[in-house]
């Protein structure tokens, strides 16, 4: 069974920093498109990131301050987060991409996590 279980959301202050990471599980995502998005209380889903074996790819809001990278050895992608602002604020979501190419496209991601929440406050 596929699963993705992201972790290290919370509260933090304006201009903090955090790193969220997300585990997968039931098969090995080394060839997987891994990608973020986060979702705001009355908005849609929005991409934040992306990597493959392409490289990173970053939303205009995040890139500069957002780092994405992965441990294929563990299973594991992560999103550090610098310089958070009030507006970063939304539950985060890790997907998998079986077709391997960076996409910015929420149905292009076969697997989806349960989401983490991170809250700034300003």
């Amino acid at each position: 069974q596929v699963q993705l279980v992201e972790s290290g959301g919370g509260l933090v202050q304006a201009g903090g920093s955090l790193r969220l990471s997300c585990a997968a599980s039931g098969r090995t995502f080394s060839s997987y498109t891994m990608g973020w998005f986060r979702q705001a209380p009355g908005k849609e889903r929005e991409f934040v990131s992306a990597i493959s074996w392409s490289g990173p790819d970053y939303g205009d809001s995040v890139k500069g301050r957002f780092t994405i990278s992965r441990d294929s050895a563990k299973n594991t992608v992560y999103l550090q987060m610098n310089s958070l602002k009030p507006e970063d604020t939304a539950v985060y979501y890790c997907a998998a991409d079986r077709g391997g190419w960076n996409t910015r496209k929420i149905y292009e991601y076969d697997y989806w996590g349960q989401g983490t929440q991170v809250t700034v406050s300003s």
